[in-house]
């Protein structure tokens, strides 16, 4: 248990110092700040000085020093004014100190994101992700913007009031002082109860983001398969932790201010018990007891701030872990330092003995040999799990080889830039991806500073120019996010349209026409024969009739070529692509 909390103070501390690295670059604002905080503290402070010689200058009736009491009266007035104007700008810097730092946490961190491996996104639910991106930035923001406004000033506030406190009564003040710890002992327990509720909460929050995320996107399946009620339950259940985790959390922190607050009403009883026995033997004046109530009130006031500040913090500090936990996930390896670019590459591609596997304990392509010559096309078939997709992943470079080397042109793939061996591709997906925009700037997506004409003339070849002229703003028509008011069928020719105007000397088509009816994709296909004209191809088919006239077809059985060769020659062999073909088609059926 003691390592256990030792480790977690070990990790506090962490976090700590790297926020402090990411506020360094704005420390000119924050002495600003802190600078501003203490001219409010002081003026601030200074206004119950003026309140007690104000109450001195009234000694009785037909005694009041009106001169007096008037210069008192201007002069609080000028530090009121002033102090105003300086906590405004305090304020204002503050907020520009906190809303920086989260800016460039969030854009680190989605930078970062974006050089991440794709097993580290294939092991996460991108809600989690999303959550650590958004939801906890704003969580870190806000503690750290509660401290900013509040902490500078508590501090400086109670550093004040104790001098001027020793400026009217030592003793009182000695006894004002030793108490007020007691409060810190108080929160002290409170928070390290309120962490781990507060650490468990973002866990929750986290899940609770991923479900619903996922549910939403898949609404259509959910009820198709009425697994309603099952999502239901496990929602309930993430939802149910999280409710148990914020309760345990809010009442941890909410009873630190109530606590606190008792400690200060009864200091705050016993400064005023004896001020007013200090009165009576005439140790000081009725005016001085005035300000020493309102600066033990004003002492006391920050206290319960700062606790607040410190419960609030522990939220901010799990907050800001998750965050560095996803910064701290090693990036891809980095490129060599005298890596290829390519340049117009000719497309000869050779697979030499290659092994991977996503889980070393599984094996799933092992000792895999190939060889494709520029523009030729490659249909890639096999049963469910072979190792089609992940042969393209790899192609790709989305994941690195184990063993062996793939490479373009006699070029090692992992001596070449990962941008020009991704740009070197098109690709064409079974599972469609559109982003919120127009239809225009969809197709343009791949190709920088495409016009229109280019656009229009993709969008013909793809047989989706007609129905574009159909919609009311044309090329301009916004599509939802991940083109959810078009057609699986459209957002295909889309995607299609897009892969030509890339124009790419290698493309890769997963089951391009797979959401298309029987006469489109003949249009389709028609078209992306001139598409892969003189072109590197590789074609994942699940439709052997799509591949039927193929000159070269891979059948892959268990992350292994195990046959090779023509629609017929491989039919007259009857192996696995026979049975694959007599699976799809009737036995009785001519081919």
């Amino acid at each position: 248990m003691y390592n256990g909390e030792l480790d977690k103070k070990t990790k506090n501390k962490q976090t700590l110092r790297r926020i402090l690295h990411y506020i360094w670059p704005y420390r000119g604002l924050v002495l600003l700040s802190l600078l501003l905080s203490i001219l409010t503290v002081g003026l601030t402070l200074y206004v119950p000085i003026l309140t007690g010689r104000g109450v001195d200058d009234i000694a009785g009736k037909g005694q009041v020093d009106f001169t007096g009491l008037i210069a008192v009266i201007t002069a609080i007035l000028i530090s009121i004014l002033i102090t105003a104007l300086a906590q405004w700008i305090m304020n204002h810097i503050n907020n520009k100190i906190t809303y920086r730092i989260v800016r460039d946490l969030r854009v680190q961190a989605f930078d970062h994101l974006q050089e991440l491996p794709l097993s580290y996104v294939d092991r996460h639910s991108s809600g989690d992700l999303i959550s650590r991106i958004i939801t906890d930035i704003d969580q870190f923001s806000d503690g750290l913007l509660l401290g900013f406004t509040q902490l500078f000033t508590g501090v400086a506030t109670i550093a004040g009031t104790i001098l001027f406190m020793l400026s009217i009564n030592v003793w009182i003040t000695i006894v004002v002082v030793v108490l007020s710890p007691m409060s810190f002992l108080i929160a002290n327990f409170i928070a390290k109860r309120s962490f781990d509720m507060f650490k468990k909460q973002s866990e929750a929050r986290g899940e609770l983001t991923g479900l619903t995320n996922e549910m939403l996107g898949g609404i259509k399946v959910v009820q198709a398969f009425n697994h309603q009620e099952d999502a239901q339950k496990e929602f309930d259940e993430i939802n149910g932790r999280l409710s148990e985790y914020s309760l345990k959390a809010t009442f941890y922190s909410s009873i630190t201010n109530p606590a606190t607050r008792l400690m200060y009403s009864a200091i705050y009883a016993g400064v005023a018990i004896a001020g007013s026995l200090s009165v009576i033997t005439g140790n000081i004046s009725v005016g001085q007891l005035s300000s020493f109530l309102s600066y033990t009130n004003q002492y006391t006031k920050p206290f319960n701030e700062i606790t607040s500040v410190l419960t609030e913090f522990q939220n901010s500090i799990a907050s800001a872990a998750r965050i560095f936990e996803l910064l701290d996930e090693p990036k891809a390896p980095a490129e060599p330092e005298n890596a290829v670019v390519l340049e117009k590459p000719k497309g000869k591609i050779c697979m030499e003995d290659v092994d991977f596997s996503y889980v070393p304990s599984v094996p799933l392509i092992e000792g895999l040999k190939l060889s494709v010559e520029p523009g030729q096309r490659i249909a890639i078939v096999g049963p469910t799990g072979c190792g089609k997709t992940t042969l393209i992943n790899l192609l790709m470079r989305f994941y690195d080889v184990q063993h062996g080397a793939i490479k373009v042109d006699g070029y090692d793939i992992r001596e070449v830039t990962r941008k020009s061996l991704r740009t070197s591709y098109g690709m064409v997906l079974q599972d469609t991806w559109l982003f919120g925009g127009t239809i225009y700037e969809n197709i343009a997506y791949g190709k920088e500073g495409a016009t229109r004409e280019e656009v229009i003339a993709a969008a013909k070849a793809a047989r989706i120019h007609d129905y574009i002229m159909q919609l009311p703003d044309g090329y301009d028509t916004i599509i939802s996010e991940d083109g959810g008011n078009i057609s699986k069928g459209q957002k295909q020719l889309l995607t299609i349209a897009r892969a030509m105007l890339y124009d790419t000397q290698m493309l890769i088509l997963d089951e391009a026409t797979s959401n298309v009816d029987t006469n489109t994709e003949q249009q389709v296909q028609r078209a992306m024969q001139t598409l892969m004209q003189g072109k590197t191809c590789f074609v994942i088919a699940h439709r052997l009739s799509t591949i039927r006239h193929a000159k070269n077809i891979l059948v892959m059985d268990h992350g292994d070529v195990v046959e090779q060769g023509t629609h017929e020659e491989l039919l007259a062999r009857g192996g696995t692509y026979a049975k694959l073909y007599a699976a799809q088609f009737d036995a009785g059926m001519q081919i």
